[in-house]
């Protein structure tokens, strides 16, 4: 720098483009300014040097005369000091600045420099961006969507605040594919089950895309939002509608066997008077009879009444199809379906014991659905006991009146026990290798729909124990009792 001329730095001075102002270090007093602060302060030079603080600086506490000489006091003993300084130009414009004074030792005296920028425009676009920051924080806070960025990794890179309240803490920086109980993590749009290790699975809606945003943060964006209740009232509405259907073809079924009763029984009171009178003809003729057609024909007989009984029975039970929910007794309503249940048993060759309650168990129901709940439970145990060897094929139903003062009845069974989870009543469990698992389900419905409970357990030694319960009937009754068959 030897070699520069005076009139070098005075053309840098002219130059520069930050504004500076020297002070002197004792007075305070200006003793020069560059052309940038002139031109930023609309004053000349010689209109600058006899200036006061109060002249050039704003009218308010913070820019004092008494704080504007503390700073340069500063600058004086420490080498520097740096502030925010509001100076006033000659039209009256307020200047926000960022201001540095730094000591400086001339040749003949003791100076403060002052260097200074105008940073009104910065400082409000600063303001700006904390404000809009602050409200998109507030938003994120805010959303019911979960937002996560991932890596390439599946490391978490960010989590919104409705991420971790939707998923829990911990969730920066882990790895996603943990939270995800579905398989991988997610790349397309979709519904998703997501939870933090350890806790219960949620349904989520997702979304997939990928984001750059410069250098700072780059991956897959993954937006979700909870869809739990939606997805329950959908399952719901799922085993609501295969029940409606369920009703709907029992009662076409009742129709139909009503129909196919009404039309077999004249054909078969036909058959029985054929029968009887070729009987009658085949002794009236020979005036004895043949052992051997008469063995077939007496026994014709017999098929055909008890032909006409199972006709009888059918027409007995489906005739029973009520609108409404009625008082009746729960040991009925097993002895009216312990004819099909036993015709079930004898198919698979399985032994059916009933142990009933000597009193009555009055409840209020619907008496062909909680029928259909007995014969579901019983044709289930015993389709399970159809496997076992033939000297265990046995299965026990059993109604008692429970501690609670509900009608209980319980379907015991001696085969492979229930199963190791609680999903019997979902619509999904079916130990049979054709079965669909919804008949459980159903049972469930109605047992539930009529303000009862089923559960299952375990048998002892070996099996399982199918049981519901109803409420008992305020005001009980004792229907007429028909003799099991």
């Amino acid at each position: 720098m030897d070699d520069l001329a005076p009139s070098d730095f005075r053309a840098l001075a002219r130059a520069l483009k930050y504004c500076v102002l020297l002070h002197d270090a004792h007075t305070f007093e200006i003793l020069w300014a560059n052309p940038a602060a002139c031109e930023l302060l609309g004053r000349p030079l010689d209109e600058l040097k006899p200036l006061k603080a109060p002249d050039m600086s704003k009218n308010a506490r913070q820019y004092s005369r008494e704080l504007g000489h503390r700073w340069l006091r500063q600058a004086v003993e420490h080498g520097v000091s740096a502030t925010e300084w509001c100076y006033r130009a000659k039209n009256g414009e307020e200047i926000l600045t960022e201001a540095i004074a730094i000591r400086v030792e001339l040749s003949t005296r003791t100076a403060v420099m002052v260097q200074f920028r105008d940073i009104a425009e910065e400082k409000a676009v600063r303001q700006d961006l904390r404000r809009t920051e602050s409200r998109l924080r507030a938003f994120l806070s805010g959303l019911a969507e979960g937002i996560v960025v991932l890596d390439d990794t599946h490391r978490v890179l960010f989590a919104s605040e409705s991420a971790v309240r939707l998923l829990g803490r911990g969730l920066d920086g882990a790895d996603f594919t943990a939270y995800c109980c579905d398989g991988p993590v997610p790349e397309h749009e979709g519904r998703y089950r997501f939870a933090a290790p350890g806790r219960e699975p949620s349904w989520y809606a997702a979304t997939c895309q990928h984001i750059e945003i410069e250098s700072d943060l780059r991956g897959r964006m993954l937006l979700f939002y909870d869809i739990t209740d939606r997805v329950r009232e959908e399952e719901q509405h799922r085993r609501d509608t295969q029940h409606v259907d369920h009703l709907a073809r029992y009662n076409a079924m009742g129709d139909m066997a009503m129909a196919i009763a009404h039309e077999v029984s004249q054909p078969l009171a036909a058959a029985y008077n054929f029968v009887e009178g070729a009987r009658g003809r085949l002794d009236r003729d020979t005036g004895t009879r043949d052992a051997s057609v008469a063995w077939g024909l007496d026994n014709a007989v017999r098929q055909i009444e008890r032909a006409r009984r199972i006709l009888g029975s059918l027409r007995a039970y489906v005739g029973r199809l009520e609108q409404v929910a009625r008082p009746t007794d729960l040991n009925a309503i097993v002895r009216d379906c312990a004819y099909f249940i036993g015709l079930r048993a004898q198919e698979h060759q399985v032994d059916v014991d009933f142990d009933l309650t000597t009193e009555p168990l009055p409840v209020v129901c619907e008496h062909v659905l909680i029928g259909q709940v007995v014969m579901n439970l019983a044709f289930n145990a015993v389709d399970e006991m159809a496997r076992c060897p033939r000297p265990e094929r046995r299965v026990e139903i059993v109604t008692r009146r429970a501690e609670d003062g509900c009608a209980e009845l319980a379907v015991r069974d001696r085969g492979h026990g229930p199963p190791p989870d609680e999903r019997i009543c979902d619509g999904v469990f079916t130990a049979k290798a054709n079965g669909s698992g919804i008949g459980l389900a159903l049972s469930h419905r109605i047992v539930t729909r009529h303000g009862g409970r089923i559960d299952v357990q375990a048998n002892e030694p070996r099996g399982a124990v199918f049981r519901f319960a109803l409420p008992a009937a305020r005001h009980p009754q004792d229907p007429t009792r028909t003799e099991l068959s």
